[in-house]
């Protein structure tokens, strides 16, 4: 005879009954809490084509402008500037930089890219007044988006 006894098998099952309640709260879960998209854009955007671009490495340091002519006829037919979901003027861009630099760690402030997502058909007028805007307001990194040239699916 051995001194150790060989122990029966004992089989526990993980009971199952509440695995739908918990699959459920976590969808309502994710469905209450998860942004789709952060701004809706009200500016007609075709983007223009380029032969050479770069990827950003840091997307949280990107903020966009939107220039275009209003999607709505009720704003007009002239360029509009949109900053996150309402339209401003080119006075308010210092405001709307400070506001955009604020949202960031101290450190980073000075990393605040601003892409300027601007439509093919927009005049260079207020592209270059929005320059000169972002320049008072201290937002030197300025980057213009752009579709790659090699990928004519994306316009």
């Amino acid at each position: 005879m051995s001194k150790f006894k060989k122990k029966a098998e004992v089989k526990q099952e993980i009971p199952t009954s509440s695995m739908p309640d918990v699959v459920f709260m976590l969808l309502f879960f994710f469905m209450v809490t998860t942004q789709l998209r952060k701004t809706s854009i009200e500016v007609k955007q075709q983007i223009p084509r380029a032969g050479q671009l770069r990827k950003l490495e840091r997307k949280t340091l990107v903020t966009n402008l939107y220039i275009g002519e209003p999607t709505k006829a009720v704003y007009g037919k002239e360029p509009k500037i949109q900053a996150n979901d309402v339209f401003i003027d080119t006075n308010d861009i210092i405001r709307w930089v400070n506001e955009e630099k604020s949202k960031l760690a101290e450190f980073e402030r000075d990393q605040l890219t601003i892409s300027l997502k601007v439509d093919k058909d927009t005049k260079r007028g207020i592209i270059a007044d929005v320059e000169t805007e972002l320049r008072k307001g201290n937002a030197r990194k300025i980057l213009y988006t752009a579709l790659d040239n090699a990928d004519p699916k994306k316009n």
